[in-house]
């Protein structure tokens, strides 16, 4: 069920240290996810190769307003949580609030860090923290065509 797969912090501290213990490679990737497309698909996808548990933190309403503007977001976190929930490769999300999502990143400490390749390797929140314990920091392949920004700017332009 998809609302199984979205989790409050307590919840899925548990099922992250269980999985760890029962030699599970635990992955962690965030984002908006405001308007899901093929290049996020592919991404996720890469994440989850990466390990053997996805976790998605995706930003709340507010943050994603912080960063994107009022406009944003397009859908609700509820929506958004549940459309990326709804993916097979995905096993866990969790909204977030915070402008970054490192107070998740060292609750969790996750085997393996994924942001997009559109990222400096340097400029990941959570890399220093991460690399701390050996854990590991991977910038996915950016799947050409596909940003939400130009997929928007697209949608616009057809009014």
């Amino acid at each position: 069920m998809i609302k199984d797969k979205i989790k409050k912090i307590k919840e899925l501290k548990k099922i992250v240290v269980a999985s760890k213990k029962r030699g599970k490679r635990v992955v962690f990737t965030n984002g908006c996810f405001d308007l899901l497309h093929l290049g996020h698909i592919k991404y996720l996808k890469q994440a989850k190769s990466l390990g053997d548990k996805l976790v998605v933190a995706l930003n709340s309403d507010a943050s994603v307003r912080k960063l994107k503007g009022k406009k944003h977001p397009l859908f609700s976190q509820r929506a958004r949580a549940s459309l990326v929930a709804a993916l097979e490769c995905v096993d866990y999300v969790i909204v977030f609030g915070k402008s970054t999502p490192l107070g998740l990143i060292k609750a969790l400490r996750p085997d393996v860090l994924v942001k997009g390749s559109d990222w400096r390797k340097r400029d990941i929140v959570g890399r220093d923290f991460i690399n701390s314990y050996g854990g590991k920091v991977v910038c996915a392949r950016f799947v050409k065509g596909y940003s939400s920004s130009a997929i928007i700017s697209r949608i616009q332009k057809l009014k």
